[in-house]
């Protein structure tokens, strides 16, 4: 058996975004937007690590805790509002966060 290592929250905060975009209308869901809104939240939450299938259940038990999901929400909202007020449309430049 392989064991790979993998951030767990990558899967949390892509599942959230997806929710929480289809209630913002007005901000662009276009590839390079969306990617810069996962980039700006992963940024702004802890990294869930995990190597075996007992890791993975660990986590996804962890996400069903209320400030858990209270957390990645916020920061892929405040991601959000961010890009959509100054989208990078075919700009080339890094983004770089603080």
């Amino acid at each position: 058996m392989e064991l790979k290592i993998k951030n767990y929250m990558e899967d949390v905060v892509l599942d959230k975004m997806s929710a929480i975009l289809k209630t913002m209308p007005d901000v662009c869901d276009c590839e390079r937007c969306r990617l810069d809104i996962f980039a700006l939240a992963m940024n702004n939450c802890p990294p869930k690590y995990i190597v075996t299938q007992r890791g993975s259940i660990y986590s996804r038990l962890n996400i069903l805790q209320n400030q858990f999901a209270v957390d990645v929400m916020r920061a892929v909202t405040d991601a959000a509002i961010r890009v959509g007020e100054s989208p990078r449309h075919n700009k080339e430049e890094e983004i770089y966060i603080q």
